[in-house]
């Protein structure tokens, strides 16, 4: 960016932000959580790292991607700004190695063998690094069909699995995530989302947090409790066409 004429793109970002956290303030008022605000994530997947840098600019702290490969290079590249790096797609084991060098979370764990082979990483990771413990949310699947489009554990697995990650070293079960299923009300996929989490924290009540909830459905998220919201192209506008 050239510090020396204005900057169109980060004014642009500028009120698009501010009328989303309207958008946030308004949902977190209607739900009276006012004193639990949920922690936003821009999803920068696919946007160039110069928009990263102005949005934290902007005051953002915490990204979101979903390429390993994509995100690893900006992290790097970033490094100075000092973000936390979530990661929030479908991960392939042989990439936890490389995700735990930069996430601060992982809001993608479905299966047992991914939650093995990020435990392994982190052992390396943090003998060489000193790293914190790698959040970890547990994907499920809200879908009524066990092989719904959106990924994720079935909700009768979510315990087992929350028990292998609550006791892996370098590992900190933080709560659920899910995606609202495509055509469902979203309202009552993040009830069911609520009711998870519900029977999560009595059994591990350090793992409360729900990552739920994008640009076209933040208002039901916030209502059933979402404390971290993923939001891309009501920020960033819209996606570019894959190339």
């Amino acid at each position: 960016m050239d510090d020396t004429q204005p900057d169109a793109r980060l004014e642009q970002l500028r009120e698009r932000l501010a009328a989303l956290m309207q958008r946030i303030g308004d949902a977190v008022a209607a739900a009276g959580r006012q004193a639990q605000p949920p922690q936003l994530i821009v999803v920068t997947k696919f946007r160039p790292a110069e928009d990263i840098r102005r949005l934290a600019a902007l005051g953002i702290t915490d990204a979101g991607e979903n390429r390993d490969q994509e995100a690893a290079a900006k992290a790097d590249m970033l490094r100075s700004l000092r973000l936390r790096w979530h990661f929030i797609g479908q991960l392939q084991t042989n990439k936890a190695k490389s995700v735990v060098g930069y996430a601060h979370a992982v809001h993608s764990v479905d299966r047992p063998q991914l939650a093995d082979a990020l435990a392994k990483a982190m052992a390396a990771e943090q003998d060489r690094t000193g790293r914190a413990p790698l959040e970890c949310f547990i994907q499920v699947n809200l879908d009524k069909d066990a092989s719904g489009h959106r990924g994720g554990a079935l909700a009768a697995d979510v315990p087992a699995l929350a028990e292998q990650l609550a006791t892996a070293a370098g590992l900190r079960l933080a709560g659920v995530m899910a995606v609202a299923p495509l055509g469902a009300d979203p309202a009552q996929a993040f009830e069911k989302l609520a009711e998870l989490s519900a029977r999560l924290t009595e059994a591990h009540p350090q793992a409360a947090a729900i990552s739920a909830g994008m640009s076209q459905d933040l208002e039901q998220a916030v209502r059933f409790g979402a404390t971290h919201l993923r939001v891309g192209s009501d920020i960033l506008g819209p996606r570019p066409a894959l190339r």
